[in-house]
């Protein structure tokens, strides 16, 4: 077993049980009223159309294709998961007549579809998907509360194949030393991490496993999410507004892109972009704050940092940590694990990108994406470019690994391999994780802003107005 435990199925088969347990979870106002029923099917109809005997689904069928609605597909693709061939096949035929569409069995096919149709879904959807994901996980339906509020389409929010902390997440976890890390060769990936001070590797061979780390480095709580689906590894600050916030991971996803939860809330975060997206706290002011990292190779990061410490085997989990283990198939193919909307054919997939988000000077003015392509910054070494009216320097290690600095009017020409960087005027600069240092002027300081990997596939689907320079 190469990869955690994700699975489009649940562990049995038990949509007709489902339909049984779904009359006895669905809040009796989950019905339109009778003025409407004409117009809104109701919802336990969805439930019954997945009954084992087509005699008792046909009838469901039949009220639902009278008022039938394109949008309807998701819920029908949902409950088409979990089931046996011949219900899954009864559910995929009912879609071919009413759509028109032409996918067959396809679950992921019709999702694309659907999710290119206008938003309208059942006035219930709601309690559909905390009443279908309850059977999956009592504890998802935490993450519906009655009237929550939404920011993303929810028949793009789907199950990832794992229950809550189904993938566990890393509770501040054991470190070594570097000269302890024997289990490391130096051209293992990575992801280097340095606040206040203290540099910290997470190689990816253990992170891949968990996705999410909670940790804490000098006197800053960090949560380190790992979206494997996405390729990102995303750093922030686990107080928001004041207040600590626990996350953990909820089995959900949106675009291919891990949803979290917080325990004090129980609301969705999107990982990529740190805000809330569903529940209570949806729609606040809330951001996580993100902080600088770098994918790297364990030998560059150990040279730059000698007092770096690391995670170590000793997790308390049982898995195989060896380099390349996790998601092995996953990584080595074009091919998704999870569709999405759209896709933009200018990239392969999992082309990685580094991918750059920042605001404008102008306030309440719109954040800009920015990908630029990891092979392209690798021919180039030190690269200039404009983002939302900041100046800004890529520089590449002769490893791959990309650092982004504000550098203003500064310019610079040439990267030494003893990480100094030398500027039009011919002088040296230090680069550190936090900022470039002037050697002439050590109290001059350029910046780091935070930038990271993704694939482009899932940094699109995140960002589809996103620039690319590639």
């Amino acid at each position: 077993m190469n990869t955690p435990r994700r699975t489009s199925l649940l562990p049995v088969c038990l949509l007709p049980a489902l339909v049984l347990a779904a009359f006895s979870i669905l809040p009796s106002h989950s019905a339109p009223s009778q003025d409407d029923s004409d117009d809104i099917p109701p919802l336990e109809l969805f439930f019954q159309a997945g009954a084992l005997e087509d005699a008792d689904a046909k009838p469901a069928l039949e009220a639902i294709s009278r008022s039938w609605r394109d949008s309807y597909t998701a819920m029908l693709v949902e409950l088409s998961g979990p089931t046996f061939p011949e219900i899954k096949s009864r559910l995929f035929r009912f879609l071919t007549k009413q759509t028109g569409q032409f996918f067959g069995e396809d679950s992921q096919r019709w999702l694309r579809w659907v999710w290119k149709q206008p938003y309208e879904p059942h006035p219930a959807y709601l309690i559909f998907k905390r009443s279908f994901y309850k059977i999956i996980d009592p504890r998802m339906v935490k993450f519906f509360p009655p009237a929550t509020r939404s920011l993303v389409r929810l028949d793009e929010v789907q199950w990832g194949g794992v229950k809550v902390n189904g993938i566990p997440p890393l509770d501040h976890p054991e470190n070594i030393p570097a000269s302890e890390a024997d289990y490391l060769k130096d051209s293992h990936v990575v992801f280097g991490l340095s606040v206040e001070g203290s540099a910290r590797a997470y190689p990816k061979r253990i992170l891949a496993w968990h996705e999410m780390a909670l940790d804490r480095l000098g006197d800053t709580e960090i949560t380190l999410v790992y979206c494997t689906l996405c390729g990102t590894a995303i750093p922030y600050k686990s107080v928001v507004g004041g207040q600590h916030r626990t996350f953990g991971t909820s089995g959900l996803i949106y675009r291919s892109n891990k949803l979290m939860f917080d325990h004090e809330s129980n609301s969705l975060w999107s990982t990529l972009l740190g805000t809330p997206v569903i529940g209570k706290l949806a729609g606040s002011p809330l951001k996580l704050e993100s902080l600088p990292i770098v994918t790297t190779r364990w030998g560059e990061w150990r040279k730059k940092h000698p007092d770096t410490t690391v995670l170590s085997l000793d997790t308390g989990h049982e898995r195989d940590y060896r380099e390349g283990q996790a998601y092995k198939r996953y990584f080595a193919t074009e091919t998704l694990m999870f569709q999405v909307a759209e896709r933009d054919r200018r990239l392969r997939n999992k082309t990685e990108i580094l991918g750059i988000v920042l605001s404008p000077y102008a306030t309440g003015a719109k954040e800009q994406p920015l990908a630029i392509s990891s092979r392209f910054l690798k021919k180039k070494p030190v690269f200039r470019t404009e983002l939302a009216g900041h100046s800004l320097t890529v520089l590449t290690t002769r490893g791959g690994a990309n650092r982004v600095f504000k550098t203003g009017k500064e310019r610079f020409q040439r990267l030494l391999r003893d990480d100094r960087v030398v500027d039009a005027g011919g002088k040296t600069w230090k680069m550190t994780e936090d900022g470039l240092i002037s050697e002439e002027n050590p109290d001059r300081v350029l910046p780091r802003i935070p930038a990271y990997r993704a694939f482009w596939f899932g940094w699109f689907a995140q960002y589809p107005e996103t620039s690319l320079i590639k």
